[in-house]
């Protein structure tokens, strides 16, 4: 890897809400000046001045400025560091300039996005400049879809270990999930949601399992949007709001390595409601709901009121919600003779803000400082099949994630 440039990562979007948990994380984990050589970037310097007070970071802590629509200043930014972490959201309207710079540039880049149409938009588009360039570009590195990708990875290398067979089929129920939502992922839902009304072909491509996986199409895969009683989990379950995005990340995870589960690999995600007939209700009432949802948000006066109701840009939970939060997630499967195995993922704060800014930034470093790229050459990457088990371990070692078998 190169050693020439100033900066071992730069945090793009460091005055939003999630940019600047990421910079209080490097923060408190890293400091300034230390072992890893990091700064912040975004349009103005004043409000990034703020920020790095605001984290109560050194003074040396390096301020960069740099707009997600001006191609020279991003240009000149990526060519300093060799990952870029980008929290400008949402992505299909501010993202697309930075992969790009990033990709010809050769310096490897990680985000959060959960927005599949702007994501198989990029991979079209860039990845033959990322493989040329050696830049890594690796999407989804927050709660969605880390937890889930990496799960499934972890699930099926111990059964490998195990029964030297890969499970033909993979459940993931998510058990707990206690946090909130902040402005920019409201932002970025209605962004996708607006989108969809004007092009219909983005809604078959979010309903499609394979839609990350060009050339490649698997069996039919088990439906997501009803009731349902799981038989292994002997309890029933709903529909769970991220499966459009995580389901579609693991299946190109599974492509990306080869197929290593098998080309009728299948694999689900739902919210498990209890059991029971009060875990039925739920379980209906849920499915309900989400349909009802999907139907109001297709109309502009709906979007229209959502956005007074729903958090502004820059808003999100407090830090006790955020320090308070948690989540749980159960993973399943079966080999092809009927062996089982399961497996337990636990995150220590709220999802998608308090334990997406730890995801983010050890994935960040996880790529440039371990991941050879002999072993994940440029291209676009899942963290799953850029990282896999490394990034399990480092995860597990320092961002408050635990990835257990349930013997």
């Amino acid at each position: 890897m190169k050693q020439d440039k100033p900066f071992d990562l730069i945090v793009f979007g460091a005055t939003g809400f999630t940019g600047k948990l990421v910079a209080e994380y490097l923060n408190s984990t890293y400091g300034a000046g230390g072992s890893v050589r990091w700064a912040l970037a975004g349009r103005n310097r004043d409000k990034l001045a703020e920020v790095r007070s605001a984290i109560g970071a050194d003074d040396r802590l390096p301020l960069l400025t740099a707009d997600a629509g001006d191609a020279a200043s991003l240009a000149a930014l990526v060519k300093q560091a060799k990952v870029i972490i980008s929290t400008v959201g949402p992505y299909q309207l501010h993202g697309e300039p930075l992969v790009f710079a990033c990709a010809k540039a050769g310096t490897d880049y990680v985000d959060l996005c959960g927005e599949p149409g702007w994501m198989a938009q990029m991979i079209e588009r860039h990845e033959a400049a990322a493989r040329a360039s050696g830049a890594r570009i690796v999407f989804s590195c927050g709660f969605d879809s880390i937890p889930f990708d990496l799960g499934v990875v972890f699930l099926q290398a111990e059964a490998k270990q195990r029964f030297g067979a890969p499970l033909q089929r993979v459940r993931g129920r998510v058990r707990v999930m206690k946090g909130g939502m902040s402005g920019g992922t409201f932002a970025s839902a209605l962004a996708t949601i607006e989108q969809m009304a004007r092009d219909p072909q983005l809604a078959a491509l979010m309903a499609d399992p394979f839609a990350l996986t060009s050339g490649f199409r698997g069996p039919p895969q088990p439906e997501g949007e009803s009731a349902a009683y799981d038989d292994v989990a002997q309890a029933w379950t709903g529909p769970f709001v991220m499966a459009a995005i995580n389901t579609k990340n693991v299946h190109r995870t599974h492509a990306l390595r080869g197929h290593p589960w098998g080309r009728g690999f299948e694999y689900d995600e739902r919210m498990l409601t209890g059991r029971g007939a009060s875990g039925e209700r739920r379980a209906k009432l849920l499915a309900q709901a989400t349909r009802l949802q999907n139907v109001a948000m297709a109309f502009a006066p709906a979007r229209a009121l959502a956005q007074l109701v729903m958090p502004k840009a820059g808003q999100g939970p407090s830090r006790r919600q955020r320090e308070s939060g948690c989540y749980e997630i159960d993973f399943s499967g079966e080999t092809a003779q009927g062996r089982r195995l399961a497996a337990t993922v636990e995150g220590d704060r709220d999802p998608g803000y308090g334990s997406t800014c730890k995801l983010i930034s050890e994935a960040a470093l996880c790529l440039v400082q371990q991941v050879d790229r002999a072993m994940t050459p440029g291209g676009v990457w899942t963290p799953g099949a850029a990282m896999g088990l490394t990034l399990v371990r480092r995860l597990h070692e320092r961002a408050g994630l635990s990835f257990n078998i349930d013997d």
